[in-house]
C-alpha cells in the first residue's frame, strides 16, 4: 500500500464497515508507525489498468502480528480474494517473525469468522459491546504456532 492507494483503500473501508477508518489513520500507519504491514489486492481490468479491490492493516508487535483490519470491495466478494490476501498478510507476517496472529471480528460476521477457522484461528476471547456503532461483541481470534510451514499446511488443505 502507498499514499496513492489511500483514497482507493478508504472507499473499499467505507463500503465495509460501518465504523471506517479515516483517510488520515492510513497516512499515519504509512509513514509513521514503522511497525505497520499494509498491504492490497490488486486486479488488472481487461484494458490493463490495476484496480485496487482489497486491503489488510497489521501491526507487527514482537511475535505477534494483530490482524488491526482487512477487507475485500463488495463486489469482488466470494471468489477467494479475501482468503488470498489474509494468507498474503499472514506469509508476510511471518517472514517479518510473526510467530501468532490475533484479530477481533463481529460476533454476527459469520463469513469471516469460517474463513479465520479455515486458517486455523481459535476464539479466545470475546470484547463486550466493542463496536460502539451498535454495541456488538467482538470475537477474539487467535492462530498461534505460525512458521513457514503454515504456508504448505494451508495449501494442503486447499486454502489458496
Amino acid at each position: 500500500m502507498t499514499l496513492a492507494d489511500i483514497p482507493q483503500v478508504h472507499a473499499i473501508d467505507a463500503l465495509s464497515f460501518s465504523l471506517p477508518w479515516p483517510e488520515n489513520s492510513y497516512r499515519f500507519e504509512l509513514t509513521e508507525n514503522p511497525s505497520t504491514l499494509a498491504l492490497i489486492a490488486e486486479l488488472t481490468t481487461p484494458n490493463d489498468a490495476q484496480t485496487i479491490i482489497g486491503m489488510s492493516v497489521t501491526w507487527l508487535i514482537i511475535d505477534e502480528a494483530h490482524i488491526a483490519t482487512i477487507a475485500i470491495h463488495p463486489e469482488y466478494r466470494g471468489h477467494g480474494y479475501g482468503k488470498q490476501l489474509l494468507r498474503e498478510t499472514l506469509r508476510q507476517s511471518i517472514q517479518r517473525g510473526a510467530v501468532l496472529a490475533a484479530l477481533e471480528v463481529r460476533e454476527n460476521n459469520l463469513i469471516a469468522q469460517q474463513m479465520y477457522l479455515e486458517f486455523g484461528f481459535e476464539i479466545v476471547g470475546r470484547r463486550f459491546k466493542y463496536y460502539k456503532d451498535n454495541d456488538e461483541d467482538a470475537l477474539l481470534m487467535s492462530l498461534t504456532k505460525m512458521r513457514p510451514e503454515s504456508l504448505t499446511r494451508w495449501d494442503d488443505k486447499g486454502i489458496l
